[in-house]
């Protein structure tokens, strides 16, 4: 269960190095996460765990992420953000 302060330490998390991360992660937060289920919230917690260089790499396409649970969180974010 994601608690008011667990969800606070999530978004702290979300503000990265990059701010092409920046954009990706905070509005994903602030409008969707809500509406995933407690295992893909666990699944984009452990996914902001991973360095920025890799998350980055993954989420331009230089790169496919390997864990299966990761690429899938990556196309969910990248297709709730893009226009």
């Amino acid at each position: 269960m994601f608690t008011a302060k667990r969800l606070a330490r999530l978004k702290w998390a979300c503000r990265r190095g990059m701010l092409e991360l920046d954009v990706l992660f905070l509005p994903f937060v602030e409008q969707a996460f809500d509406e995933l289920s407690d295992g893909e919230k666990m699944t984009f917690e452990r996914l902001l765990t991973c360095d920025d260089p890799d998350l980055f790499a993954w989420f331009m396409g230089h790169q496919k992420c390997h864990d299966p649970d990761l690429a899938s969180m990556v196309q969910r974010v990248l297709s709730r953000v893009k226009v």
